[in-house]
């Protein structure tokens, strides 16, 4: 199975049948986001929307947890204190600035990335933790793990979009208690609100991942990145212009070679074969 070089062991990406899979690679510490792992992060998903190997992505966290989120040891001062005079920290506005950027380069970028995404949670999912998996197209839960948004727990008010996120799937109310009380949700009542696609047993979490991922992968693929597209418009614009992006967006699928071994193969009444690059090819530059 091809590795994908992502500079540290903290992250690690490997490639087949069109599946690219990302493990957040810090078990010890339940994978939370650090100054390597989350830098890499956002570097993968680039090379991955740009690799035409890849047609869909799995993301999952090492061990028994998904993300815990940000390591708390290091937030609120409560690092030991320097031996020498520290330089004056950031004002609030470049602290502003610094997360707007950090945000918009991950969980942003991962919602409106050009290949569908699956979030598999082996475990907890929480904090920024989850706002990650809350910006993956779909998420498939173990049956003993369980997502909290854990940021009144430590006197936040959230970031990296969960509370957008979260309120398109859930609603102001429900997004609000969630937000407010930091309780756990566990999986079957994430299923039930519709936070989790599926809920599996753990043993099964990364084949049932992995399975959905590569039925994806394998079909068509202009097609599926334009209903990602779609669907993420109907978000926030309104029904004419939805209207008006669809109409663009099937034109161009009808005039794509996809389309066109689609409809042979329905005529032929067998399976379409895409030609879709293979992981053994050299990806595109």
């Amino acid at each position: 199975m091809p590795t994908i070089d992502t500079g540290t062991h903290e992250l690690l990406c490997q490639l087949d049948e069109g599946v690219a899979t990302v493990t957040l690679n810090k078990p010890a510490k339940r994978n939370a986001l650090g100054d390597v792992l989350t830098p890499a992060l956002r570097a993968v998903l680039l090379d991955l929307e740009d690799d035409a190997r890849c047609g869909a992505i799995v993301i999952t966290g090492a061990g028994r947890a998904f993300c815990a989120g940000g390591d708390v040891s290091g937030m609120g001062g409560s690092a030991a204190p320097a031996a020498a005079p520290a330089a004056p920290p950031p004002s609030v506005e470049v602290r502003i600035r610094t997360l707007v950027h950090k945000q918009e380069t991950l969980t942003l970028r991962l919602h409106e990335l050009a290949k569908p995404t699956i979030a598999a949670l082996p475990g907890p999912a929480a904090g920024a933790g989850l706002s990650i998996a809350l910006a993956c197209d779909m998420r498939i839960m173990a049956d003993s793990a369980f997502v909290t948004t854990a940021f009144a727990n430590i006197g936040l008010s959230g970031d990296y979009g969960g509370s957008w996120l979260l309120t398109q799937l859930v609603g102001p109310a429900i997004a609000k208690e969630l937000y407010m009380t930091a309780r756990r949700i566990d999986a079957q009542e994430c299923l039930a609100l519709g936070i989790a696609n599926r809920v599996v047993p753990f043993d099964d979490l990364q084949h049932e991942a992995q399975a959905l991922a590569q039925q994806i992968a394998a079909g068509p693929r202009t097609a599926i990145h334009y209903m990602k597209e779609n669907i993420n418009r109907a978000l926030t614009a309104d029904f004419k212009t939805c209207l008006a992006l669809e109409a663009d967006r099937m034109a161009r699928c009808a005039a794509s070679p996809d389309h066109k071994e689609a409809v042979r193969a329905f005529l032929e009444k067998r399976p379409p074969r895409f030609d879709h690059p293979k992981a053994s090819d050299s990806p595109c530059e």
